[in-house]
C-alpha cells in the first residue's frame, strides 16, 4: 500500500463498517482465511473481507478502489488456479453468503454467491427439482456457473449458463446492478462463460427442472478391461437418450463403502453411468456393462445430491488439472486414453476421466461464449496428490495426457477444468470472436481490470 497512514485509517474504517470479519497479515485467523482448495496455492492478500451480505461486498470493493488494490473473489475457493486469492489483493470472501431460496412454483432458485453445490443440491432435492451442477459438492456455484458449467445433468438440462436467469453483481465501481435478458443484456451475455471478470456475483438465479428420480450404475473393473469398457461406453452413449450421462475414469480405489478392501489403493477402471430417470431405464442401458468382467458394482436409485459427493476430494491436497475436448473418439483415441490411464500416478487421488457431451449441451444456445459445447467428448486429467516431492511427475503426467490426445482435439476448452495455461488457452475457452466482444464488455464494466484474478479478459 503506497500510503501506510491512509491504508491504516481505511482498514480501521472497514473493520468498523463491515458486518462480517476482516483479516490482514498478522491477524489471528489470517492464514486459515487465505487457504484454498489447492494446496499448491500460497498467496498473501493484503486484506480478506468475509462479507455477510451484498452491502458488505460493496463496502469491500469501495475500500479496494480507495487504496488502488486489485480484487479477488472467493466463492467456493475450488479453482485449481487459486483464483479466490491474490498476492496484495483485497479478497471479497463470500462464504458466509450461502443462502439458497427455492421457488418451486416458478421452478427457479436464487443462490447467494458463497454457496456450494451441496448447498444448492440439498435445498432443491426435497422439491424433486434440480439444475445442472458441478461434479463435486464443494465446488462454488458462482464460479461454476459463470464459467459455463458442465455436470451429470448437462446432456438433459444443458450447461449451467443455459439455465441462468439473472445475476446480482457488485461492479468495479462498488455499485450494485442486475443483469438478465432485459436489464444490462450485454453484461448478462458476458456472464455466460466470461467468469468473474465483471464484478462480484452476490447472487444468481437459475432455472430448475423436475428430477423425481436419479439412478447410477457404477462398476469397478481391472484396468486391463479399460479399452473394451470405453468402447462400450462410447456406443451406449451414442444411442442413449439425453437423460443418460456419466464417465469412464481411471482412479486409485478409495477407502469407501462400495470399494472392496482388496481394491483399496489399487488402480481401477471405473465406469459410471448416470440416468435422470427410473431404475428400469438405467438397467436397460447398463446391460452391456454388467455383462463385462467387474470386481464390484452399485446399480440403482441414488439421491442426486449424494451422487454429487462421489468425486469429492478433501481440501489441502496438491492439484493440477487440464482438459482437451475431442471432435471424435475413434478406437485409436480410446487406446491412447486407456494407455495414459494405466500410467496414473500411484499412490494419489488423481482421476483420469472421459466425459460425454452431446444432448442438450450441443443443442443449447450457440450465442454464448462457451465454444466447447459442440465437442462430443472431454478428456480431463485431474491430478491430485499430497507430497510436494511428487509435483514434477504428477504435473508431467497431466501434460502428457493433453499431448497424447491432441490429434483429436477441437482446440476449445472448458476453462473451469484448467489452471493458468496462458492467454491463448483463455481465448480457446471463450472463442476468438467472443473474446473481442467480451473485451468491450470488460472495458465498460471494469476498465482498470480490477477483477484480474481469473481467466482474465483484458479491457480493449
Amino acid at each position: 500500500m503506497a500510503f501506510p497512514s491512509k491504508a491504516r485509517t481505511a482498514l480501521a474504517a472497514l473493520r468498523e463498517d463491515l458486518v462480517g470479519d476482516v483479516f490482514a497479515p498478522g491477524d489471528p485467523g489470517y492464514d486459515e482465511a487465505r487457504a484454498v482448495f489447492n494446496a499448491m496455492i500460497d498467496r498473501r492478500p493484503a486484506v480478506i473481507a468475509q462479507c455477510a451480505d451484498a452491502a458488505d461486498a460493496v463496502r469491500a470493493v469501495r475500500f479496494a478502489r480507495e487504496l488502488d488494490l486489485p480484487v479477488a473473489v472467493r466463492g467456493g475457493g475450488h479453482s485449481v488456479a487459486g483464483s479466490a486469492v491474490g498476492d496484495g489483493a483485497l479478497v471479497v470472501d463470500l462464504r458466509r453468503m450461502h443462502r439458497v431460496t427455492v421457488d418451486p412454483a416458478a421452478e427457479a432458485v436464487r443462490i447467494e454467491g458463497g454457496a456450494t453445490m451441496s448447498h444448492l443440491d440439498r435445498a432443491t432435492q426435497p422439491y424433486a427439482l434440480a439444475t445442472t451442477g458441478g461434479r463435486a459438492s464443494t465446488t462454488g456455484v458462482g464460479g461454476f456457473v459463470l464459467g459455463g458449467g458442465t455436470g451429470w445433468l448437462d446432456r438433459v438440462f444443458g450447461l449451467a449458463v443455459d439455465n441462468l436467469l439473472g445475476v446480482e453483481l457488485v461492479t468495479a465501481d462498488g455499485e450494485r446492478v442486475h443483469a438478465n435478458d432485459d436489464e444490462n443484456p450485454e453484461l448478462f451475455w458476458a456472464l455466460h462463460g466470461g467468469g468473474g471478470n465483471f464484478g462480484v456475483a452476490t447472487a444468481l438465479t437459475l432455472e430448475l427442472h423436475e428430477l423425481p428420480e436419479f439412478c447410477i450404475a457404477l462398476l469397478l473393473c481391472l484396468p486391463r478391461f479399460g479399452p473394451q469398457l470405453v468402447r462400450i461406453f462410447r456406443e451406449v452413449l451414442r444411442a442413449a437418450p439425453d437423460e443418460a450421462s456419466g464417465g469412464v475414469l481411471y482412479a486409485v480405489g478409495p477407502p469407501a463403502d462400495f470399494v472392496p478392501p482388496e481394491l483399496v489403493g489399487r488402480l481401477l477402471c471405473v465406469v459410471l453411468l448416470t440416468y435422470a430417470g427410473g431404475e428400469e431405464g438405467l438397467r436397460k442401458l447398463a446391460e452391456p456393462f454388467l455383462a463385462q468382467p467387474h470386481e464390484a458394482q452399485v446399480v440403482g436409485a441414488v439421491p442426486y445430491a449424494d451422487v454429487q459427493c462421489m468425486l469429492d476430494s478433501p481440501a489441502g491436497l496438491r492439484n493440477y488439472w487440464s482438459a482437451e475436448h475431442l471432435s471424435a473418439l475413434p478406437d485409436e483415441a480410446v487406446d491412447v486414453f486407456c494407455a495414459r490411464g494405466d500410467g496414473v500416478p500411484v499412490p494419489s487421488g488423481t482421476l483420469h476421466v472421459l466425459f460425454p457431451q452431446g444432448g442438450a449441451v450441443a443443442a443449447g444456445p450457440h450465442a454464448y461464449p462457451v465454444p466447447y459445447r459442440d465437442a462430443p467428448w472431454v478428456v480431463h486429467p485431474f491430478g491430485i496428490w499430497a507430497d510436494p516431492a511428487d509435483d514434477e511427475r504428477c504435473i508431467a503426467w497431466v501434460r502428457d495426457v493433453r499431448t497424447a490426445v491432441r490429434p483429436w482435439s477441437t482446440g476449445d476448452v472448458y476453462l473451469n477444468f484448467i489452471g493458468d495455461e496462458g492467454p491463448e488457452r483463455v481465448r480457446a475457452g471463450l472463442g476468438a470472436g467472443n473474446t473481442l466482444r467480451l473485451e468491450k464488455v470488460k472495458r465498460r464494466w471494469d476498465p482498470d481490470n480490477v477483477f484480474r484474478f481469473n481467466h482474465n479478459i483484458r479491457p480493449v
